[in-house]
Order: C-alpha cells, then structure tokens, then sequence
C-alpha cells in the first residue's frame, strides 16, 4: 500500500541524500550549540529543515541530537539512526563527499552509514503519514525518527538524548543489514602505553636506533587502518643508513607474514621507506580500510607496521634494549584479528571475537596502541581486561588503563518484534532470510525492545566506513518500503 508513493518520491530521496552526503559531517571542534562541530550541525539542520516541509514536528535538542515525529499517542515508535560519519580516506574514485551518482549508486561518505538508511527512513514516515491521512487511519503510537550526530565517536548524543527526552518503547535502528538483526557482540576498546623516557633511561647499552615518532594519521578506532607511519633515529656511531634500509629490506624478503597477501590490490605497495634527514628515516605502512567489525575485510596498516618495527628492532639493537611495548605486540597480537596469540579467542552464536588495532601515537614521550575488540554476547568483557592485565606484567614499562565497554545487545530471535521485522523483510523481497548476529554496534542497544533492520541487503559486501562507500538507488528506495511496512505494523 506504500509502493506508488516511495517509488514517486524516488528523485527526491536521491537529491536529498546526495545534499546531505555533501556535508562533511566528521567529528569537529566544539562551539556553543555545536558539540561536534560546525559540519554534523548543519547536517542536522538539514534534515529537520527537511522534515518540516514534509510536514513533520521538529526538534533540536541542545545541538546533541534532533528529532522528527508525527502522529499521535502516549507511546511511541522509535527509529533511531545517526548523520556523522568517519574520516573519508583516501582514493576514492569519485570525491568522498560529492554525493555522485553513477552506474545507479550515490557514492559518498556517510551513504550506507548511515545518511541513506536515514532519508530512507524520512521518505518512509512521510508514506506512512499519507496513507494514514488520506485513509482516516489514526496510529496508537507516534512514529518518531532520532539522530545522533556523535554515533561514530562515544555516543554523547544518545547519551544526552537519553537523559532529555522520552524513550521509545519500540523500535529500529536502520544502520545495519536486512532481515534484521537479533544480537550486536560487545564493544571492547583497551590502550596499552609505554613510558618511553623511562625505558630509554633503563638501557645498559647504547641504542643503535630509536622511535621518535608513530602516527595513525587520526584513525578512528572503529576503522581498520589504512595508513600508519614511524620514524627512526639513527645512531650514526653505531649504524648507517643504507644498513638500516638494508635490514628492512631483507625483512620484508625473508618474513612475508610482515608484508600482506593482498599487497596486489594496494596500488602505492605496503611499506614505503623514506630518508628525512642524515639521521631519520620514516616508514609508511598502507593497508586497506574497512569496518573494525569486519577485519578480515580490511588489511591493518597499523599491525603491520608494528609487526615491521618489532622484527627491526629485534634484529638491529641489543637483545636487552627491545621495546617492550613492541615485544608484547609481536608475541601477543601481531596481524591475527581473532585474539588467538593472547588466548582470548572465543565464538558463540553472535559470531568469533575480532580485534581491530585502531589507533597508534607517540606523544609527550608515551606510546599507546589502541585496539578495539567485539566480543560475543556471551563473553564478560572484563575477563579480556583482567588477561591483558597479566599479560603485560611480563613486559616492563607496559600498562593498561581503564577499558572502554559497550554492554552488547541480545534479542530473542523468537520475540515478536524480532519475527515481526523479519516477516516484513521476507514478505516484501519474496526470500525467506533468517534473523543475523553482528559485530557493529548500532543505537539500537541504548534503548529497550529494538533492534537494528537493514539497510544492508543479504549476501552484500558491507561498504560501511570503507573506501568508496555507496548505497544502490534501488535498495535505498527498497529499504524505504521496508521501513513503511515496518512503521505501520509497529505503529498499530
């Protein structure tokens, strides 16, 4: 009953995500009203503009979030979804936040995740809400949409929303994939630092090379990295820099594990050694992006960097004198994205643990390694942090702080909404797909009874947070229908 009017309003979805895809809604510098920034808060600006001339109620609340609804009722659907997006990366075929349309996708950051399932969502509401009045049909519940502008982040957007505005208490997150999701693993993120002045101070012997700097060119955490760098200091007294170039040389010759089996598809080639002065020399590692859910999708500059170093070192200065910090990362995580090397390696019905090694900094003379984990909902968190603690007891001048959990999400794939959302799904495509477990984490866990459906057809390469990220025009306007159907049947 909601075909004629999505497929009429098909240009103005196009034209409206490609808008909105043309802010670039990255994290930025806090200013009154603005929290995250000038970009993500003229996003939301947009899209409540947006849904006022579509005839919805509005507000923005405070900056953090906003809100559209319609409808009536002292209970009230939720749809909650997010306009920030990561760090666009680099070699995109077409500019990262031009909204372009070519071959029947809209290409651009922030198109699957989670802007389009966003408009999809709007054009859904506004189906609904015709239908609803042109039949005379009133909804028990309000249908209200919700986005955040800091999901991408520590959710300080939907943390101020829950603390200023009502809960639903039913709904969706459409940030995800089709048929619709029942389980979202943990979200585990530790750091692990050095002191490096301390060390260096400790050295019986001199150093015949040192780190004087590690860059994950503001990688977020959530993102298999697709550049990092180090430079070495060389001791000139003890080392040229023809040897040093030399001893990486053979490394990467005799140690393929350091290097990548998918070296092929990164144009620029893995490692890239460059002398910055008589004394330096910086090594740029390239990898391929993709979602932390999802490691085996990406290849991490980060790990193989480190892998690169830990074997440099090992190789050039004084057994005594190893970086610690670069031992434990070597013996301990290394380029396995399962946790197998530190025994924390574990699998239920959500899926298998993976560790994505995010972020890597040298600064005020601290090393950290920043390594974001999603665990299976049946795997308490804390056992990871309590393992990592004793693990690097082993390891001078190793520490970690206090961990960062997002408690994980389970739904009964039995409950009503859960077969409710998949019945929707299967009835509309003609398929009979079954609920899913996933890695990502979605607003769906910060509220009651709600789960995370679509936009992410079955079987599809999940674009989310990589290069060249695009939602199909055929499957945005599909996922608006879904969602119509969904809306209604919820709504009743």
């Amino acid at each position: 009953m909601f075909e004629q009017e999505i497929k009429n309003n098909r240009k103005e979805m196009i034209n409206h995500l490609q808008k909105l895809i043309q802010i670039p809604s990255v994290d930025g510098s806090p200013s009154p009203g603005k929290p995250f920034g000038d970009a993500p808060a003229r996003a939301l600006e947009y899209l409540l503009d947006l849904g006022k001339a579509l005839g919805f109620k509005t507000k923005n609340v405070d900056g953090y979030c906003g809100y559209l609804e319609f409808g009536k009722g002292s209970e009230m659907v939720g749809i909650i979804g997010h306009l920030d997006v990561v760090p666009e990366g680099e070699n995109w075929t077409y500019p990262p936040f031009s909204g372009t349309l070519a071959d029947g996708k809209i290409y651009g950051r922030g198109a699957i995740d989670d802007k389009g399932p966003v408009i999809a969502s709007l054009y859904a509401m506004k189906a609904v809400k015709d239908f609803c009045e042109k039949e005379n049909i009133t909804l028990s519940k309000r249908i209200r949409l919700i986005v955040g502008l800091n999901e991408e982040k520590d959710w300080q957007c939907i943390h101020y929303y829950q603390s200023h505005e009502e809960t639903p208490i039913i709904g969706f997150s459409p940030d995800a994939d089709f048929p619709c999701i029942y389980a979202e693993k943990g979200i585990f993120t530790e750091y692990f630092t050095m002191d490096y002045s301390s060390f260096a101070r400790q050295t019986k012997e001199p150093m015949k090379m040192t780190l004087s700097h590690l860059d994950d060119h503001k990688n977020a955490i959530n993102v298999v990295p697709k550049l990092a760098s180090a430079v070495i200091k060389i001791n000139r007294d003890y080392m040229s820099m023809e040897k040093v170039v030399s001893h990486i040389t053979n490394l990467l010759a005799k140690e393929p594990e350091i290097s990548t089996p998918w070296k092929e598809e990164i144009s620029s080639g893995t490692f890239e050694v460059v002398s910055l002065n008589e004394e330096e020399i910086k090594i740029i590692s390239y990898g391929v992006q993709a979602h932390a859910a999802h490691p085996d999708l990406g290849v991490n500059a980060i790990s193989h960097l480190l892998m690169l170093l830990a074997k440099l070192f090992e190789e050039v200065n004084p057994k005594d004198n190893m970086i610690p910090i670069l031992s434990f990362f070597m013996e301990k995580i290394g380029t396995d994205f399962s946790g197998s090397l530190c025994g924390i390696d574990s699998e239920d019905e959500s899926g298998r643990l993976t560790l994505n090694v995010g972020n890597l900094s040298f600064e005020e003379n601290t090393i950290s390694i920043g390594c974001n984990l999603r665990v299976p909902v049946t795997v308490d968190p804390m056992t990871i942090h309590d393992k990592f603690q004793d693990m690097v007891k082993d390891y001078p001048f190793v520490q970690t702080g206090e961990p960062e959990i997002k408690d994980p999400l389970y739904v009964s794939p039995n409950s009503t909404l859960v077969q409710t959302l998949c019945h929707i799904y299967n009835e509309t495509t003609g398929t009979n797909e079954k609920p899913i477990a996933i890695g990502g984490a979605t607003y769906a866990r910060a509220f009651p009874n709600c789960i995370s459906f679509g936009a992410n057809l079955p079987r599809q390469k999940d674009m989310c947070h990589q290069t060249d990220e695009f939602i199909s025009v055929d499957n945005l306007v599909l996922a608006s229908l879904i969602y119509a159907k969904a809306i209604y049947a919820l709504g009743k």
